[in-house]
């Protein structure tokens, strides 16, 4: 469930970074077939890059290990408690299915309309398009190679400029890149930028199709008019390429507006830096591994090891046994003479043990009931002289403790480096996003800021359309005179964000590393309180309900760390 957020929420991030530079840096320029693969690209992008992960593998030195090693595996006692607890994952995730499902039947109801739209009318086969001439009173459309209209709400000049302009959208198959922005809105409904990215496409579509369509139309300014007789139809059919679009205004501007100059093309690779930045910081894993000369080392100084033997010990294990013996302390065993109940469990068995050269000692079980525990204990002084102790009879399964000296067996005792006390590991405290001042934003002057021209009631006027236009182009020049400011203001906090970032990847860094090692003494604690107090002891139960408690107040805190982390975040995106 964890790993499902941080996909989604890697993903709106890349969504959000690509939208940015689209609208800070391309949406006025006039290069829209590049901007049109720019948006593709970067909806594919937020969907694959979360996948890529590079792990980074950090050395460390060995963490102490406990002076007493069981092989087998060890499963710690959980104390369960019955509380009731909202699992907040489950309710965000039953939001998002109602919000996907709900987008999903929508999308279901706009095909349904499309369809009763195209169904039973009469096509007109023209090359590679299918016209349909409808009665209804909606907007001119195309859908992949159909091209719909109302043929009688036009005259013959504005119906072929219609026409020349949905060419354009089925010819490039912009009904392709309709259907994808509506896609990631239903899957990232939640995510408000997505609605602004489907946007940026759908208008970038409508300057490709208008730019493509002047060049085949001779008179320029007819085409204009035709855009704005179209704004008085509202009627539009979901999920298609519009001739209409709300920002008419726009369009026309897009229009008239001077082709761009090739050097800015640089503005496309302004966003490899931030992808470059998003990898470094999201999609490296470190783990942290122990030095393996150092392992070998802690091998070899411990004072005792001991290989259990209980009745449902099976032949993989009794062989892995075998193999740890011989390498670690060079000792050979050979196991023999195993039989089983119908449970499986061991009643008989032989083990003979050689140390070098010679035969030292063997355990051998005979009967029909289960054996009871038994065992191999290897025995370490301080001139690294090895001793081999034989313990049988279940005399491993209930270690008498004695002061700071575990017996193992009365018969053999052996002595183990304990602590009275056993101190539960603190788990280390997670760093925090450094924070500071941040520059002052620019205000524009609101009594500076220029008012955009109205377009004249009488849309046939062609003096005053002409002074329109005009007075239009004057207008996008004094806003443009307001961007410095901004561009400004934007590196500004880049660069204090970047350090700041730099900074905490460090801190965390060092903080995963130091979890991997609050886990390892987690492990040896665990056992340490087993060892010393035995699973049933009450003591045991105790140090195990005392670390629940401070587990639990460990994730309390890690939830309060998101929660701030996410605020700052917001913080940050706000400013």
């Amino acid at each position: 469930m964890e790993a499902l957020f941080i996909y989604i929420a890697k993903s709106s991030g890349l969504i959000l970074l690509f939208y940015c530079a689209y609208y800070f840096l391309l949406r006025k320029e006039t290069f829209f077939n590049s901007n049109r693969w720019f948006l593709l690209t970067g909806l594919a992008t937020s969907l694959i890059l979360p996948f890529l992960v590079y792990t980074k593998v950090v050395w460390i030195d060995p963490i102490p290990v406990s002076t007493v090693n069981y092989p087998q595996s060890f499963i710690a006692q959980t104390i369960h408690q019955e509380s009731f607890e909202i699992n907040w994952n489950y309710v965000v995730l039953s939001i998002y299915c109602i919000g996907f499902f709900t987008l999903i039947m929508k999308f279901a109801v706009d095909f349904y309309s499309l369809n009763s739209v195209l169904k039973g009318k009469k096509i007109q086969q023209q090359a590679d398009f299918k016209f349909i001439d409808v009665s209804e009173n909606i907007a001119p459309f195309s859908y992949f190679d159909y091209i719909v209209y109302n043929s009688s709400m036009y005259t013959a000049a504005e119906l072929e400029n219609i026409i020349e302009h949905e060419k354009v959208h089925s010819d490039q198959n912009h009904t392709v890149d309709v259907l994808i922005s509506r896609v990631f809105c239903v899957l990232f409904w939640f995510n408000p930028i997505i609605w602004l990215y489907k946007k940026a496409i759908l208008q970038n579509l409508e300057f490709i199709a208008d730019n493509e369509a002047a060049k085949k139309i001779s008179d320029k300014k007819a085409y204009q008019y035709t855009l704005l007789k179209i704004t008085t139809h509202e009627s539009c059919v979901a999920i298609t390429n519009h001739f209409y679009q709300s920002l008419i205004k726009k369009r026309i501007v897009m229009l008239n507006k001077n082709q761009s100059r090739k050097r800015n093309y640089w503005k496309y690779y302004a966003i490899l830096p931030a992808l470059v930045a998003f990898v470094l910081l999201f999609q490296i894993k470190t783990i942290a591994q122990e030095k393996k000369e150092a392992q070998e080392i802690n091998k070899k100084i411990q004072s005792v090891d001991v290989y259990k033997i209980k009745n449902t010990t099976t032949d993989e294990e009794l062989k892995e046994m075998t193999v740890k013996l011989k390498k670690i302390h060079n000792v050979d065993i050979e196991i023999s003479e195993v039989k089983r109940n119908s449970n499986n469990q061991l009643t008989a068995i032989k083990v003979d043990v050689e140390k070098g050269t010679g035969r030292d000692q063997t355990i051998q079980i005979e009967g029909d009931n289960a054996i009871k525990s038994c065992g191999i204990v290897i025995s370490v002084d301080d001139n690294n002289n090895k001793k081999i102790n034989i313990i049988t009879d279940g005399g491993m399964d209930k270690p008498i403790v004695v002061g700071d000296n575990l017996i193992i067996n009365e018969k053999n005792p052996v002595k183990i480096n304990t602590i009275s006390t056993i101190t539960t590991p603190v788990p280390p405290t997670p760093p925090a996003f450094p924070t500071g001042p941040m520059p002052q934003a620019p205000v524009p002057d609101m009594s500076k800021m220029p008012k955009p021209p109205v377009p004249p009631t009488n849309h046939k006027d062609k003096v005053a359309m002409s002074k329109f236009e005009k007075e239009m182009v004057e207008f996008e020049k004094k806003m443009e005179a307001f961007e410095p400011d901004m561009s400004a203001y934007e590196k500004q906090v880049e660069e204090i964000m970047s350090k700041r970032e730099a900074i905490f990847e460090k801190e965390m860094e060092k903080y995963e590393i130091a979890m991997e090692k609050f886990n390892a003494d987690m492990e040896k604690f665990t056992e340490e309180v087993e060892t010393k107090y035995g699973k049933d002891s009450k003591e045991y139960e105790k140090n195990m309900k005392q670390y629940e408690k401070d587990m639990k107040i460990y994730e309390k805190n890690m939830k309060l760390h998101e929660k701030e982390m996410k605020k700052l975040e917001k913080e940050n995106q706000k400013s």
